[in-house]
């Protein structure tokens, strides 16, 4: 049986999916944008800035399911401009340890939800 893992310190969905489903003990959450769960607020601009926020997201997501970024086993990062990559992964690499970093794929899109410039979504275990 799947269970719906939502938490008020990420931002709500705005359409028909959750932030995140555990099914078993594996985590799949939805991806993250640079959404203020606070104000509900985008904050764009700053790549730096707007990376950092996504991965505090998800971190939230991650504190209520149980775990922590150590659980996480695959990362797949889309952004709309291959040109912020050294930025992003800059802050994206301060949330783990490189040795036991997860697999990930980076992808460039034309597009992401809101004209956002960075969408993280995770696959995690306990």
């Amino acid at each position: 049986m799947k269970k719906i893992i939502n938490t008020q310190n990420a931002p709500a969905p705005i359409g028909p999916y959750n932030q995140a489903v555990l099914k078993g003990n594996m985590l799949y959450t939805s991806g993250q944008i640079a959404l203020n769960p606070k104000t509900g607020e985008l904050e764009i601009g700053d790549i730096s800035r707007e990376t950092n926020l996504v991965m505090e997201n998800l971190k939230a997501v991650l504190t209520e399911a149980g775990m922590t970024f150590e659980n996480v086993l695959k990362a797949s990062i889309f952004i709309s401009d291959m040109g912020n990559f050294e930025a992003i992964n800059m802050v994206y690499a301060s949330y783990f340890n490189e040795a036991t970093a997860p697999a990930r794929e980076t992808v460039e899109v034309a597009n992401l939800p809101k004209f956002v410039n960075v969408e993280i979504s995770l696959i995690a275990s306990l």
